[in-house]
């Protein structure tokens, strides 16, 4: 359920916004910028005056009025340590657009059951039944936000009817503010009509690469091909490799509708079984996608590789392509393999498949020199198994797979990483206070310590001294459990906890502090984003930016064309000054050179710091909203299979263990739960502090009640799915054997469970573990 957050005029509206306030203020911490101010006072039970703390714990007052604001706070906290510091809002300096609109569930079963109790005893109820008639409970699934009581009359009369899976994405859409509208007539306006044919003026401006045998590798289902690849083995051994990114700056125009649209929009959002473009279909999956079989606009980079993976000249330019087919990552790890099949496969142009399969083979050659080498330089991968639904013919999940990533995968991405690392080398160079660029912080300090000496207590070694040590550790670590997979998987999401989110800068910002500019993971010095166009925003600007490099490096060559000359000619240093590997500092920083980036920049709509700033924020919003959305959408699906299969029974590995509950990870949905057994009727928890293990036993004796708590113990039923041996034999309805008590339990023990889906109607979607445990007494 969507709705506004704006209080229902009614007589309690007052003190529910009052409520509201006083939550928001709680809350706001993390959702706003605010100034805050100190109260000077620590509150327990009620506020408590200084001269309390002064007058125990001998301090002047003249002593104390000599402190800063946080000394202050320091030591009202050390000497009184049971209190509690407080503040008052002052301001609120930036508004969370999270909390323009509140997303939540409607306890509509408990308002109807409500209703038709009224009816049957009107007396009983009387005196609630105009509240309860006009108002029904609003469950926010953000738990910041305060339950509160929604208009019915408000509401649309389908309320009655419970939510599928359609409305559960249009909510978690609306939540994040992704805008799932169709784009408007202007900004699509700004497309081409088909049929579109490139001019003849934009064929003669670039280099003419239609006969070079090209193709791209993506997903099978992908429609918007950012990328291609190209490779040719020279006759000194060399590799000269090319990846080839769709012009996409060609079509969306600086300040034009469709570039405001996608700007607003910033990013493309997958949906697992469709996609929310960032650009309007006829331009991300037609016009400007790399399409095979016809001619496309594209900035094109070639490094000339020799067999060390040393990387001995480089070109940048704009092209035209025609790619010679559109291989899938599977295809592509066939012919790794050895094992292609063309069959369903069309290839176009003058090229053979058996130009296409040298091709594959040589990259895959050329991407292993890269990776190793960047690794040895200290890059760090954190890789684990990805879990992947299967949908039936209805769109419904009806089953999990494992999926992770193959040579073919690597292949591609080691020669986008090596792309992006170097559009984000030449737009430094060319304009050093307005690139955007990507940074990634340095892990969190503690987080890294917990996770090391996670790691020591099972008796694996980790140096996270730096990434290169770190990267090394847990491929060590990788081999000691190479016959234990699922504790390595498990370990592995576990290091992914310390890492902090990249996010886009603008270099202006930093200008004066570029050691902040590094990627961690990535261990370079300068990275951007500039391979995916047709779905990041960040892209364009990159390829904007690189379009006015180019344009001041083709006029310092004297107004001599020399896209349609062959490339196996060398270039002179000087006519690379801005994108080639060498640099001449008093050529770039000469005040032609400048006066010349200044031009391109007004021409093609490079960014001022100040506006870069916003459009970089803006980006770092929509992508951890995208990535949250694509979180959300993967619980819905998970919740939703479970829905389908009622009990899903599988094997966990115990994370954490302790008195009253423990803490399991799921390998074959990829989740970590927990399980309570403190304080459960008919079960009982005996926890060993010496040896850290825990005994749970079924007892058939009632609990007695405790004096003074008006609580009761929790049904077992809650903790433990028991079965009868004598029925289990008799229905065999899976394959996992339950366990049987006693059962002792330590850590990284392996157990069975049984998982189902709650909520879905009245409350927030909920997966609930149980142990799987067959008992007589049951």
């Amino acid at each position: 359920m969507k709705g506004s957050n704006e209080i229902p005029n009614n007589p309690n509206s007052l003190q529910l916004h009052q409520a509201l306030v006083q939550i928001g203020c709680d809350s706001a911490c993390s959702t706003s910028n605010m100034v805050i101010q100190d109260n000077g006072a620590c509150h327990e039970n009620g506020p408590v005056s200084y001269g309390d703390g002064f007058s125990d714990n001998a301090l002047s007052r003249d002593a104390y009025e000599s402190m800063n604001t946080l000394e202050k706070l320091c030591t009202l906290v050390s000497l009184l340590p049971s209190k509690r510091p407080t503040g008052r809002v002052v301001a609120v300096m930036e508004k969370s657009p999270r909390r323009n609109n509140v997303v939540g569930f409607l306890s509509v079963k408990q308002w109807i059951y409500s209703r038709e109790s009224k009816r049957r005893n009107p007396r009983k109820n009387k005196h609630q039944a105009d509240v309860d008639d006009g108002y029904i409970l609003l469950i926010p699934n953000d738990p910041k936000l305060t339950k509160m009581m929604v208009c019915v009359e408000n509401l649309p009369g389908s309320i009655r009817i419970g939510s599928d899976i359609d409305a559960q994405i249009a909510a978690i859409l609306f939540e994040h503010a992704i805008d799932a509208s169709d784009f408007s007539s202007e900004a699509l306006l700004c497309v081409p009509k088909i049929p579109w044919k490139i001019p003849h003026d934009e064929l003669q401006s670039r280099r003419d690469l239609r006969k070079s045998c090209i193709f791209t590798i993506d997903p099978a289902t992908a429609s918007d091909l950012d990328d291609a690849l190209s490779v040719e083995r020279l006759p000194n051994g060399v590799f000269r490799v090319g990846v080839h990114i769709a012009d996409v700056s060609y079509f969306v125009l600086p300040d034009t509708p469709l570039d405001g649209d996608a700007r607003i929009r910033s990013t493309s959002v997958y949906l697992l079984q469709r996609k929310l473009s960032m650009l309007p279909p006829l331009l991300s999956d037609n016009l400007a996608s790399l399409n095979p079989g016809v001619d496309r606009l594209a900035f094109s980079i070639f490094w000339d590789i020799d067999s060390a993976g040393v990387i001995l000249d480089r070109w940048i330019g704009r092209t035209v392509i025609h790619s010679s087919c559109k291989l899938s990552y599977e295809h592509a790890q066939e012919i790794i393999d050895g094992a292609f099949d063309a069959k369903n496969t069309k290839l176009y142009g003058q090229f053979e498949w058996c130009d296409v399969i040298k091709s594959v083979k040589c990259l895959h050659e050329v991407s292993k020199l890269l990776k190793e080498n960047r690794f040895r330089s200290g890059a760090l991968s954190l890789e684990s198994p990805k879990i992947g639904f299967l949908f039936d013919e209805e769109g419904l999940p009806y089953d999990t797979v494992v999926t992770g990533r193959k040579d073919s995968n690597f292949l591609v991405e080691e020669l986008m990483l090596l792309a992006n690392k170097t559009a984000a080398e030449v737009i430094t160079r060319a304009y050093p206070s307005c690139a955007l660029l990507r940074r990634h912080p340095e892990p969190n300090a503690r987080k890294l310590l917990e996770f090391e000496a996670f790691c020591g207590k099972h008796g694996l070694k980790l140096d996270t001294s730096s990434s290169v040590y770190m990267h090394n550790s847990l491929e060590q670590i990788r081999e000691e459990l190479k016959n234990d997979s699922s504790l390595f998987d498990i370990l592995m999401s576990y290091a992914a906890r310390p890492m902090q989110l990249a996010s886009y800068f603008c270099s202006g910002d930093l200008k004066h502090n570029n050691g902040e500019w590094c990627h961690y993971a990535l261990a370079v010095p300068l990275y951007t984003h500039f391979t995916s166009p047709l779905r990041r925003y960040s892209d364009i600007v990159v390829h904007r930016t690189l379009a006015a490099v180019l344009d001041v490096e083709d006029n310092f060559r004297k107004g001599k064309r020399r896209s349609r000359k062959k490339f196996t000619e060398r270039e002179v240093v000087n006519g690379f000054f801005l994108t080639g590997l060498s640099v001449c500092e008093e050529e770039v920083e000469s005040v032609e050179a400048r006066e010349a980036l200044g031009v391109a920049a007004k021409k093609y709509g490079v960014f001022s710091t100040e506006n870069l700033s916003v459009v970089a924020a803006h980006c770092n919003e929509k992508k951890l909203s995208s990535r949250r959305v694509k979180d959300a959408i993967d619980r819905l699906y998970m919740w939703a299979l479970l829905k389908r299969k009622k009990i899903l029974y599988s094997e966990a590995r115990v994370l954490g263990l302790g008195p009253k509950f423990m803490s399991i990870y799921i390998s074959k949905l990829a989740i970590e739960k927990r399980i309570y057994y403190d304080e459960v009727e008919g079960l009982k928890a005996e926890w060993l502090v010496a040896t850290s293990s825990l005994l749970l036993n079924h007892s058939i004796h009632k609990r007695p009640n405790r004096k003074g708590s008006p609580s009761k113990f929790r049904p077992i039923d809650e903790t433990a799915m028991i079965v009868s041996p004598i029925d289990l034999e008799m229905e065999k309805t899976n394959n996992l054997e339950p366990s049987v008590f006693p059962l002792t339990l330590h850590l990284l023990s392996t157990i069975p469970v049984a998982l189902h889906a709650i909520g879905g109607d009245d409350g927030p979607l909920d997966i609930v573990a149980r142990l799987y445990v067959s008992s007589y007494f049951h």
